[in-house]
């Protein structure tokens, strides 16, 4: 192309010829007169090329003449239009043909281009179910050569996956040879690999192609003609489903089971107005070929009402003993010989949702382990053979099965969603279908094909039927037509003679007179041809009235599926779960396992595991249960089940609550996270207290329980824990503090227990619970405990009714110092007066339960519950609990031993059942009360730079209230113990 037509030519798309021109304004030939700046640029144009020509010994004058000539001609086909409009037009016309050419299907046989090309190649090939395979490139081939013009990879592909078992529900394709695997392993070359029809292939899609069903079109070159599309008789796009990315649209289709489709298309054809709804009960869900298990949901619903939905998809699994169940041990016992060690538990994964890749499925697996996402799992094999899929996740000796099933299921592709985007073409436009109309559409075009298949044979019965006639009216008068024949020159004129008098039969009919042999003769033949007759004026009927009405072709859509589907048609494989969690919870995956949360002064709290720390004798020094801060210290150790609802109350009387698995996990040495990463709370905000609660009560028969919490100045308040059930991010006033105050200690109650208050001079004062009346969450309680100048409230305890006597104390009893009692260090517990009296023998446990107290420095003690008695008014100094060394104050309080009362076991069993503070779950300094065995517990004690020691409680000696206690932990110089928390063993 010369320079000045290249240049007019861009001009046009840029828009310089009519810059003023309109959106919409219709494509025109440019005027004979230009414009003088594009008339500039050919000038220009025009003497470069003058330029040229002459440096290439052309004279400039016959250069300019050619291009002149050459402008001439090519002015004419010039068109105006603007850029935008002509990329648009482009981009269009291009992403049309990839829409309508290649990505999308159409609706009526569910196929793409190259599929349906694929098949009627192979069917022209005579490549039958009943015929020797061929080589997959001999079909590659010759669709590449006559109908699909792209590369042959994408051909193979498509190929590939109408054979895979794994990828179409109703296989299309036989194929012989290596096709991929579930393991996502790419098939061999196809100079390798052979292929033939299935016969449902050619039942369900090519049975009437040669019956003038359908349109064809010719090929890309015009060589050949090929099929628009295939006369299915079943609604293949809904039993195989596909997948597709066009220009701007998608499809994602899933398969579905033969037998269901055709239940869903007779109901739609005994009831055409049927709903999407009732159509599900035809159709509930799709069938994956890999079978598994499908969620039924509202999405599923939504996907076949609108087009779009997700489907929820998981493995079918199952537990199993390391020995083998009925259903997977007849397989193990091919892969293992017996012993005599015990089995582990193992979770089988034995099929798999729609397209999982099963090898980066284990590897997932592993890697979730190596993490630490998935717990107790020792080993991760893939068992799968020719008989199946088998995929074996070992669980540690004494791990919890149900659990790793649950983790299975939320972190890997066990349970995926299938989202269902139910696009494809109609009329040769993309559509966004519902259920009803992929049957509809279908359905439209089956009678559409069965109508012009009668059609095709009432045009073949009609024509055979006149070549009958005119042979039996030739047989009639067989003589005269001898007789003609013989006299006519040649065979134009012998057909020209019986067209004529007297015979008056047609061409066709002449000639086909002339075209039979002498045995057709005979008297039997011509009683034949009198039974082909009958026949076929019975057949011409048939079709006739076929034709004439829809309810008969109707009936033969519905007789041609139904004999499919007795052929072809398989049991649904992918079970249909309606009562199955669509989403699983936290606390469905993660362990509910014991432990320790640590909490600064600071603000930095974590979550230890509690065999953290092993048990040491009295007086040992402990380890490090937290790198605290040079100016941090240890503030509080609670001790919880993962599970838990942990409850926090700031010092000035607000409460939040957050999981107990979402506090950070550290190691033993961390310094733990800040607080404000776990609670939205102020930066001034401090935590004063945590409380475990595994439920708030909601259920039905759990026990009414109250949440108690006292402050350092001795206010106290009883308000209902289902106030706390729902606690939103920002938190909520848990009680009124006033000025110079702070809240403390909080703890769990029912209306039956009693509370035991403690000070930091080491008096005790013991009360009902149900003294102090239920009050609102802003309220700010009552006056409790009297306290001494300088002593303040160090420990609280909430303990369930019987275990301390009723009865009152003179008040110079409670001021009354008493002889100092100095136990030995050998003196074994219970053997002090009183320990025995309360139910201990011996040198044994007693069976009573005790109260705890350690001091500052950490010197500890035990003390009979019963030394403690219920005072009938909740205010009052108390009784003298511990001697304390000069300088030295109590520190902390916890109850343990035996909370049963003597004669009521199950009452008292009752009582605490509700209670979150049993089985040794008790707050920093007996914010809660324990309550566990002495012989099945040991003590936790914290100090303020991050020490932690744990002493077996049966190292604690029971002495009276006078005694100053023992040595329980070597507190360091400038240390001492902030907290005391029970431990099961």
């Amino acid at each position: 192309m010369r320079p000045a037509t290249a240049l007019q030519r861009l001009a046009s798309r840029l828009g310089q010829v009519a810059p003023q021109q309109r959106p919409g304004l219709t494509p025109r030939v440019l005027p004979a007169a230009l414009s003088r700046p594009f008339r500039s640029s050919l000038e220009s144009s025009s003497r470069s090329s003058s330029s040229v020509a002459a440096a290439a010994g052309a004279s400039p004058e016959s250069a300019a003449a050619e291009d002149a000539t050459a402008g001439a001609g090519d002015a004419s086909r010039i068109i105006e239009t603007e850029l935008r409009l002509e990329a648009e037009r482009s981009y269009l016309s291009y992403a049309m043909s990839v829409i309508v050419g290649r990505a999308l299907p159409d609706v009526r046989d569910g196929l793409k281009p190259v599929h349906r090309r694929i098949l009627y190649a192979m069917h022209e090939l005579g490549l039958q179910h009943n015929k020797p395979f061929r080589k997959c490139a001999r079909v590659v081939g010759e669709v590449l050569g006559k109908f699909h013009p792209h590369g042959d990879t994408a051909v193979y592909d498509a190929l590939v996956r109408l054979a895979q078992d794994f990828s179409m529900r109703l296989q299309l394709v036989d194929g012989h040879g290596n096709f991929g695997s579930l393991d996502d392993d790419p098939p061999a070359a196809m100079r390798y690999t052979e292929c033939r029809l299935q016969a449902a292939a050619s039942a369900m899609l090519l049975a009437d192609l040669e019956a003038d069903t359908v349109d064809f079109a010719p090929n890309f070159d015009a060589s050949v003609d090929e099929p628009t599309v295939l006369p299915a008789r079943l609604p293949n796009l809904l039993i195989n489903g596909t997948s597709g990315i066009a220009v701007g649209i998608a499809t994602k289709i899933p398969p579905h089971n033969m037998g269901e489709v055709v239940a869903g298309l007779k109901a739609l054809i005994r009831n055409p107005g049927i709903t999407v709804r009732q159509l599900m009960q035809y159709i509930p869900a799709p069938d994956f070929p890999t079978g598994g298990e499908i969620i039924l949901t509202d999405a599923v619903r939504q996907a076949y009402e609108e087009g779009r939905g997700g489907v929820l998809v998981r493995a079918k699994m199952h537990i199993e003993d390391g020995g083998g169940t009925a259903e997977g041990g007849r397989r193990r016992a091919k892969r293992s010989s017996g012993g005599g060690s015990p089995a582990k538990p193992l979770v089988v994964i034995t099929e798999l949702p729609y397209q999982t890749n099963k090898a980066s499925l284990v590897e997932q697996i592993a890697r979730l382990v190596d993490a630490g996402t998935l717990t107790g799992v020792s080993d991760v094999r893939d068992e799968s053979d020719r008989d199946g899929v088998r995929v074996v996740v070992e669980v540690k000796r004494g791990g919890n099965a149900e659990l790793l099933l649950n983790q299975l299921l939320k972190h890997t592709a066990v349970q995926t969603r299938f989202s269902a985007n139910m696009v494809a073409l109609v009329g040769s436009q993309p559509r966004t279908l519902t259920l009803k109309d992929f049957l509809q559409h279908f359905l439209d075009f089956r009678c559409e094909v069965v109508e012009r298949r009668a059609q095709h044979e009432l045009s073949r019965a009609q024509q055979r039927l006149h070549l009958v006639d005119g042979f039996l009216a030739a047989m009639h008068d067989m003589d005269a037509v001898v007789a003609a024949i013989r006299q006519a020159p040649d065979g134009h004129a012998a057909s020209a003679a019986l067209q004529g008098e007297p015979f008056g039969l047609s061409r066709e009919q002449a000639e086909g007179v002339l075209g039979m042999t002498l045995r057709r003769l005979t008297s039997l033949e011509e009683g034949k041809l009198k039974e082909e007759q009958e026949q076929l004026r019975a057949k011409i009927a048939d079709l006739r009235d076929l034709l004439s009405k829809r309810e008969r072709i109707l009936q033969v859509v519905e007789q041609e599926a139904d004999e499919l589907v007795a052929k072809f048609g398989t049991p649904r494989r992918t079970a249909i779960i309606t009562d199955g969690e669509v989403e699983l919870r936290h606390e469905d995956v993660i362990p509910n396992a014991p432990s320790l949360v640590v909490y600064s002064r600071r603000g930095y709290i974590k979550r230890m595991r509690a065999d953290t720390f092993g048990v040491q004798k009295r007086g040992g020094k402990g380890k490090t249960g937290a790198r605290l801060k040079d100016d941090d210290s240890l503030d509080e150790v609670v001790y919880v089940n993962d599970h838990d609802h942990l409850l926090f109350f700031t010092a000035e009387g607000r409460a939040y609550s957050v999981r107990a698995y979402d506090v950070p996990e550290g190691g033993r040495t961390s310094v733990g996270t800040a607080i404000a990463q776990v609670l939205p709370i102020p930066k001034s905000a401090r935590i004063a207290a945590m409380v475990p609660v595994s439920d708030f009560g909601a259920a039905l028969g759990s026990a009414e329980r109250d949440v108690v919490m006292l402050t350092r100045q001795g206010q106290i308040k009883r308000t209902a824990l289902k106030q706390f059930a729902s606690i939103n991010r920002s938190g909520l006033a848990a009680m009124g503090v006033r000025e110079g105050d702070s809240l403390q200690f909080v703890g769990l109650c029912s209306p039956t227990d009693s509370c035991l208050i403690a000070a930091s001079n080491g008096y005790a004062h013991h009360f009902r619970v149900e003294i102090l009346r239920r009050m609102g969450r802003t309220a700010a309680g009552t006056r409790s405990m009297t306290l001494s100048e300088g002593a303040e409230i160090v420990g609280m305890a909430l303990l369930p009714a019987g275990i301390a006597p009723e009865g009152s104390i003179d008040e110079d009893d409670l001021l009354e110092e008493g002889p100092e009692e100095e136990p030995s260090e050998a003196m074994p517990a219970g053997s002090l007066a009183g320990g025995s009296s309360s139910g201990g023998s011996g040198g044994g446990e007693p069976t009573a339960p005790c109260l705890l107290l350690v001091t500052r420095q950490g010197l500890g003690k035990r003390c009979l519950i019963s030394d403690f008695p219920i005072r009938s008014s909740r205010t009052g100094k108390g009784v003298r609990g511990l001697r304390l060394n000069a300088g030295d104050r109590l520190a902390a309080v916890q109850v343990v031993g035996s909370v049963t009362p003597l004669g009521d076991a199950g009452a008292a069993d009752a009582s605490r059942s509700g209670s979150d503070s049993d089985d040794g779950r008790s707050a920093r300094s007996g914010s809660s009360g324990g309550g566990a065995a002495a012989a099945h517990c040991d003590v936790l004690l914290s100090t303020q730079q991050g020490q932690l020691v744990r002493v077996p409680m049966r190292g604690i000696n029971i002495v009276g209230r006078q005694a100053k206690g023992l040595r329980l932990v070597k507190v360091r110089e400038g240390d001492e113990v902030v907290a005391a928390t029970m431990l099961s063993k």
